[in-house]
């Protein structure tokens, strides 16, 4: 009988061994407790689970007595042709187990079979899975014109933002995701992969600040055995995981010069050469990088190539601080909201309306992450249906220790700098678009309005993420 927990992601493991068939299912459902675990002892047996089930990974042997799993795994790729299969061989058959490969399966394992690893080959499937699942919802929210995966958001920013990803994942050409911290500038990675031409091969997240120095180099660009004491077997490196697929470089300038100029290579060569080897070798990779740093005083500073900048720079998003985007903190917050119950398992909760205006009001530092747990806060200890406003607990966001300062916060006034920034930053995204509509998207007309050379005008637009293109008529 079939468990259809269908919220869960399901296995389905398929092998004409009874008892290897019982143990596999008794051992996955305590090491996958979140998955549902189905069986099947024939290649047919397989194919009848899939034409009834939403299955999200296969294991398989590859050796059975009525079809083999070469024959099982052509006709599943026929009706499902995005679904991980994972094959499993005797020693002696790892020809056909590399045959699979080629034909469509994801990877292959050997027997005897070691639970440990296999559990870590069966994890990485099933995020797998997941990915593409996501990817598919994706596209088809983009293609109805809804806002973009996690993304949430109406206003002209925000609308503007979702336009430029799509523009962006259309290219292959290097990102430069810049944004205050807490902006979104991972998900915003994400999205422009799953919406690429590169959806379906790897997505790689390298948070550059949490890997140590000294071991940076060597994780991204690999090494070979014995190129350096304890490098006891060959290490592939990030980048090669990557390969068909998009590398996400987060906060890129606090990577140290040595590797920027490893990285100014692979930029331009779109080759590799691993620690201890003696040749290059040729990657397929988009290469997206995040920062939050100011990067022009960084190259000021020496602290950052100029030539690796202008690198990644060839296309530039930015992403909007929840300051610029004040009137979606209503949607923002209930989006929050309906997470977090999910999260806590809590009962059904609603803002009051003062709770509203205290949102609004606040100065948000932490941009969407600070709101985000914020909400988290509220919804643990609220106590009841309605979340007021003293169950935000806000005011600690403002680090003010001067008097003066203190009372500046609570009457919701922000550093001057920051204000002024913020206003220029509104005035040239209005200056900006206005004239462009004036010229009808021609940026040369635009520059003689403005009195601006037209390279002065187009860095200004590329600063700010204007594309000309949408003022044509």
């Amino acid at each position: 009988m079939i468990d259809n927990r269908s919220s869960l992601p399901q296995l389905l493991l398929v092998d004409d061994e009874p008892d290897l068939l019982t143990g596999l299912k008794r051992n996955f459902a305590k090491r996958l407790p979140y998955t549902n675990v189905l069986t099947a002892a024939s290649g047919s047996g397989a194919l009848e689970i899939l034409a009834k089930e939403n299955i999200s990974l296969v294991l398989m042997d590859i050796m059975m007595g009525e079809m083999n799993g070469l024959e099982v795994l052509d006709r599943i790729h026929r009706i499902h042709p995005e679904l991980t299969v994972i094959i499993m061989t005797g020693y002696g058959t790892i020809e056909l187990a590399v045959d699979a490969i080629r034909r469509g399966a994801w990877d292959f394992v050997t027997k005897p079979l070691e639970l440990d690893g296999l559990t870590r080959t069966l994890t990485k499937g099933l995020e797998r899975s997941q990915l593409l699942n996501e990817n598919k919802k994706l596209r088809s929210r983009m293609c109805s014109g809804e806002p973009i995966t996690d993304f949430v958001g109406q206003s002209s920013s925000m609308q503007q933002l979702y336009k430029t990803i799509q523009t962006s994942a259309n290219s292959e050409y290097t990102l430069l995701i810049r944004g205050a911290s807490g902006t979104g500038k991972e998900l915003c990675a994400q999205a422009v992969h799953a919406l690429s031409k590169r959806s379906r091969k790897p997505f790689i997240m390298v948070n550059c600040p949490a890997i140590p120095e000294h071991l940076l180099e060597s994780e991204l660009f690999g090494y070979r055995k014995g190129a350096f004491t304890g490098a006891d077997k060959d290490h592939a490196g990030l980048f090669f995981e990557a390969d068909g697929g998009t590398i996400c470089l987060d906060e890129i300038g606090d990577i140290p010069v040595s590797v920027q100029t490893k990285l100014l290579r692979v930029l331009q060569e779109q080759e590799i050469k691993q620690l201890g080897a003696d040749t290059s070798s040729k990657i397929d990779v988009r290469i997206i990088a995040s920062t939050n740093a100011d990067l022009e005083s960084k190259i000021n500073e020496g602290k950052f190539r100029e030539d690796l900048f202008y690198r990644l720079e060839v296309l530039t998003l930015r992403m909007p601080s929840l300051f610029e985007i004040r009137e979606d903190i209503p949607l923002l917050a209930n989006h929050f909201l309906k997470k977090a119950r999910i999260e806590l398992n809590s009962s059904e909760k609603e803002f009051s309306k003062a709770a509203l205006e205290k949102l609004l009001r606040h100065n948000w530092p932490g941009n969407i992450r600070e709101l985000q747990n914020v909400i988290r806060r509220a919804v643990l200890f609220c106590p009841g249906s309605v979340i007021d406003a003293q169950h935000l607990m806000i005011e600690s966001s403002f680090s003010t220790p001067d008097p003066d300062l203190r009372q500046g916060a609570e009457m919701n006034i922000i550093p001057y700098k920051e204000a002024k920034d913020n206003c220029l930053d509104s005035f040239t995204r209005q200056y900006v678009s206005t004239l462009l509509n004036k010229s009808n998207g021609n940026v040369s007309q635009a520059a003689r309005l403005s009195h601006l050379t037209r390279a002065a005008l187009q860095k200004i637009m590329r600063r700010y993420t204007i594309d000309g293109n949408q003022f044509r008529e």
